[in-house]
């Protein structure tokens, strides 16, 4: 019987060695909740969306994109008061010189998203499976605007079958043959403003969502910041 016990313990401190693991896949090293009143500042997302036509060519939609933008930063402005840290936006003057940031983040988060978050034989060595990124000196512009902690940038891509691609889609259904239709992929960072470290990482991957309304757009950023490492109260 204590053999038994013993052996359900071991198996039990493994199966929690399993999950802490899961869960600072997402963390860098040494970082678990932002500190209590920390500036953080919310960076404009990068959001474009698409139409997939019946031959599976990719076409960006302006209008789309425009309602998406609107729809996640209304939601976001409702979300940042859970976030657990005070909070600032940008000014419009200080976004289009910051742009560029924006810009290497998307970068690098497809980097983490591809050798932290993809198959095993993508993995970096270098990395020994630990968030080890940096956007480095590039984000000093944001600190020296905004004085601010830590920013939060988010990505998102979105695409949907236009209606004759779903057509396209059942036709070939029936004869056995799948078609790819829309996909949502997305990223999110916290980044410390004073090292460029990138010290929480979120990636959303998935045939559903839909920001090109209201409520499901609040939806798609609740996912995306699923588990946000928000100061503890």
């Amino acid at each position: 019987m204590n053999a038994r016990i013993r052996l359900a313990g071991a198996l039990a401190l493994c199966l929690l060695a399993g999950t802490a693991g899961a869960q600072n896949k997402n963390l860098a090293d040494g970082f678990r909740t932002l500190p209590q009143n920390a500036k953080l500042v919310i960076m404009p997302p990068d959001i474009e969306l698409f139409s997939i036509s019946a031959g599976g060519v990719v076409e960006p939609k302006a209008d789309w994109t425009d309602a998406a933008v609107k729809y996640f930063k209304a939601a976001l402005d409702v979300k940042r008061q859970s976030l657990g840290a005070v909070t600032v936006e940008l000014s419009e003057k200080d976004a289009d010189d910051t742009a560029e940031v924006n810009t290497l983040h998307a970068a690098i988060a497809r980097s983490i998203a591809i050798h932290q978050f993809g198959p095993s034989y993508l993995n970096l060595p270098t990395k020994a499976g630990k968030l080890d990124w940096s956007l480095g000196s590039a984000v000093r512009i944001i600190k020296d605007r905004t004085a601010g902690d830590y920013a939060l940038f988010s990505w998102i891509r979105d695409s949907y079958a236009s209606s004759e691609r779903a057509a396209t889609m059942v036709v070939f259904a029936l004869l056995g043959v799948g078609l790819p239709g829309g996909i949502q992929t997305g990223y999110a960072s916290l980044v410390d403003l004073n090292s460029g470290q990138v010290v929480w990482f979120n990636r959303l991957i998935r045939s559903s969502g839909d920001l090109r309304e209201r409520e499901k757009a609040a939806e798609t950023l609740n996912a995306l910041l699923e588990n946000f490492p928000g100061a503890k109260k």
